[in-house]
């Protein structure tokens, strides 16, 4: 780590050693919640759109699939599985917007990647387990840590201090060879100050697309310390992901005959006959270390710094049957082509320290945070082997590119009470971005970028309380981003991109019954929009779209209708277009005019209905609703996917045996249980042909499908002791 940026964390850390301490009375609880997690998350009653998820709302789901398929009944989310059942490579939409666009934060500290602003919950498997809560905020929402939200963020906090010992153990299977191995403990608090916990969890999954394998391993690790001022919590965690690749799709004919199939390491050998390659993987280590120390000064003044170290290690290996040897500055005199075998390479360190503070009075409260962020990534790809011989050492680099970003942000927000009945919300964030790049990228083409943003983000709302259940919200919201690495890689004059978010709601609430009613228009300029394409390395690309909006009304309500029969629903109504989309078809620059924006389904919905039969036995059935969506920007008709409705059911069951196995919890989930042929994902191309009818070009279009899995089941066990 470079000087400077030491020296940036110790002017953080100095103040806080340094400062006047008095005694106080016992102001900090055992499992207090940090100040950094307080600035970011909002109350209740804020104006602002947000959805809390709790330790046991995951705990029944959560038996081997990643984090976003346990998010599924949240409100306008969309999930998807590149491997099609929810191990591997999975993501989630937001109101339609990208994954790159929501920011994740895990106990207050970026999880985005700082280059490629996307979020990879296969890095993290089974990191469910290690959560105490979160809150998902649509629209820009409040100011957080890292790149800002262009359509939702998602607060995560990690597993409080646990004040009783215990031991742990999760085992589950299900289709497609899915086994699930959790192993959790805690020593409970010692001597009233100190506590250690953990979890190790190892899953593997032959995943529903053929040989989408998927072997994962992870360890979440945690120690506290608390007195009656202070609170202090060192973490690491991390995971180990070997996944076999399964980015390429389906086209539409081989889905209709055989849509498990994977065109990943395909080649011919040299009898003529299909085979492939059994190294098609993608392996990459993912380590966090994060310190937080949490000071309360007198009952009204409390600050926590924080600080964090990422690594991450890995790359995707690929066979090339019969490529050109000059793509890998290999020359030789006899040949020109050669079957190879490439390693593709990222190698990054990201550190961070972010410094907060909160003053909370009667009526009001004060959050502040200042926020550095320091990340280096280097991209470098191998040669591994090759079929010919060829003048190069083994592990031949044939690329190497580095990329650097600074941020430096800040945020002050106000909280302030008039009265019982109306409430302000104020909040100015501040960025200050760097970034540069250097080398080749892995087209072995020059990458050079040199830019330098300054963004402001203010946000305005206000809250009446009606009576002591309704309330009625309202804010304006500024955001505006960079672009990330594969955007300046696919167009060098790529823009930032700018967003002012409208909200408006309504909240009714009693002891087992909610209703939230709200409206939102997200108006964007220079919007970095999914075309439906990807690129070589099945990264989908984006472009800047000119004006466009998000536009709707989102319905959550939660129903008792009975003692024991609880209703959950969602449902979401969205118009999201561009204002004009220009696009070269048929050899003319041709304005297609209003556009439906890309993977943006106009109805999104959800229900749960769970029936309690008793004290230890509980069924639920969960229904999933998505309309049609186009995944070209021209809506091409032949980009459109269809529409589906999806339900699964689950059962869980627990019982108190004894003293020595104090609680056992059975869980089953039969995902998809009506065996719905559908399609949540994919990607569009095009191309010009201008040999077929000389003199005349043609736009040839083509599409590729992401297959999701039919019926399948997945049941496990937990013993606590």
């Amino acid at each position: 780590m470079k000087t400077h940026q030491l020296l940036v964390i110790a002017g953080l850390v100095w103040p806080s050693l340094s400062s006047a301490q008095q005694p106080l009375d016992s102001l900090v609880t055992q499992n207090l919640e940090p100040v950094l997690l307080r600035s970011i998350k909002v109350k209740p009653n804020a104006p602002m759109t947000h959805s809390n998820v709790t330790k046991a709302d995951l705990v029944t789901r959560n038996l081997g699939q990643d984090l976003p398929y346990l998010l599924n009944d949240l409100p306008s989310v969309v999930i998807t599985s590149d491997a099609g059942a929810g191990i591997g490579y999975t993501g989630l939409r937001i109101r339609g917007v990208s994954a790159q666009s929501t920011n994740i934060t895990i106990n207050g500290i970026p999880y985005n990647d700082a280059e490629s602003l996307g979020t990879y919950w296969v890095d993290l498997p089974d990191f469910a387990s290690s959560v105490e809560q979160l809150q998902l905020q649509r629209g820009v929402g409040a100011s957080t840590m890292g790149t800002g939200a262009f359509g939702a963020s998602i607060a995560i906090q990690t597993e409080n201090q646990s004040e009783q010992a215990f031991a742990e153990m999760s085992h589950s299977v299900g289709s497609f060879n899915t086994f699930k191995h959790t192993l959790k403990f805690a020593t409970g608090v010692i001597n009233d100050r100190l506590s250690f916990s953990g979890r190790a969890s190892k899953i593997s999954s032959d995943g529903y697309i053929d040989r989408a394998n998927a072997d994962l391993k992870s360890y979440f690790i945690q120690g506290d310390y608390q007195t009656d001022r202070m609170a202090l919590k060192a973490i690491a965690f991390g995971g180990h992901e070997r996944t076999y690749q399964a980015w390429y799709g389906v086209d539409p004919d081989t889905y209709a005959s055989n849509p498990r199939f994977n065109y990943a390491g395909i080649y011919t050998d040299a009898n003529g006959n299909l085979q492939f390659y059994k190294d098609q993987v993608d392996d990459y280590q993912q380590d966090h270390h994060q310190l937080h120390w949490q000071e309360r000064w007198n009952s009204t003044w409390s600050t926590q710094l924080s600080l964090n170290y990422t690594k991450g290690r890995g790359y995707y290996e690929e066979f090339k049957e019969d490529d050109d040897l000059a793509n890998y500055d290999l020359q030789n005199s006899l040949v020109a082509t050669s079957d190879v075998v490439r390693r593709r390479w990222l190698d990054n360190d990201f550190y961070v320290a972010s410094l907060s503070a909160s003053r909370l009075t009667m009526d009001s409260e004060w959050h502040f945070g200042l926020f550095y962020s320091y990340y280096q990534g280097d991209h470098f790809g191998q040669v591994v082997w090759a079929s010919e011989a060829v003048n190069a050492a083994p592990g031949h680099q044939y690329y190497f590119g580095q990329g650097l970003k600074n941020e430096w942000s800040g945020f002050a927000k106000l909280t302030q009470d008039f009265g019982k009945t109306w409430q302000v919300f104020a909040d100015a964030q501040w960025r200050f971005v760097d970034y540069n790049t250097s080398g080749l990228n892995s087209d072995r083409l020059p990458l050079e970028v040199a830019v330098s943003y300054h963004f402001f983000n203010p946000k305005l709302g206000t809250t009446y309380q009606l009576n002591p259940n309704n309330n009625f919200y309202a804010s304006v919201s500024r955001a505006n981003r960079e672009p990330a690495r594969s955007d300046f890689e696919n167009n060098p004059k790529v823009k930032s991109e700018s967003l002012t978010d409208f909200e408006l709601g309504w909240r009714f609430a009693q002891k087992r019954s909610s209703l939230e009613l709200n409206a939102f228009y997200m108006a964007y300029e220079e919007q970095l929009v999914l075309t439906g394409n990807i690129d070589n390395n099945g990264t989908p690309i984006r472009d800047n779209s000119g004006k466009s909006y998000r536009a709707g009304i989102e319905l959550s309500a939660k129903t008792p209708l009975s003692q024991k029969l609880q209703m959950t629903t969602n449902l979401t109504w969205s118009s999201n277009q561009t204002q004009e989309t220009v696009f070269a078809f048929n050899g003319a620059l041709t304005n297609f005019g209003r556009r439906d924006l890309t993977f943006s389904p106009e109805w999104v919905g959800s229900n749960r209905i769970s029936f309690k039969v008793n004290q230890n036995l509980e069924v639920n059935w969960f229904s999933k609703l998505v309309s049609d969506q186009f995944m070209s920007d021209i809506n091409a008709p032949i980009s459109k996917l269809e529409g589906y409705f999806l339900n699964d059911f689950g059962v869980s069951y627990a019982l108190t045996p004894s003293r020595i196995v104090t609680r056992v919890r059975f869980d089953l989930l039969v995902n998809n249980i009506l065996n719905i042929k559908y399609i949540s994902n994919g990607y569009y191309y095009s191309y010009d042909d201008d040999f077929s009818n000389p003199g005349v070009v043609q736009t040839i279009e083509g599409v590729g499908y992401y297959p999701q899995a039919g019926r399948n089941v997945l049941a496990g066990v937990t013993l606590r002791f």
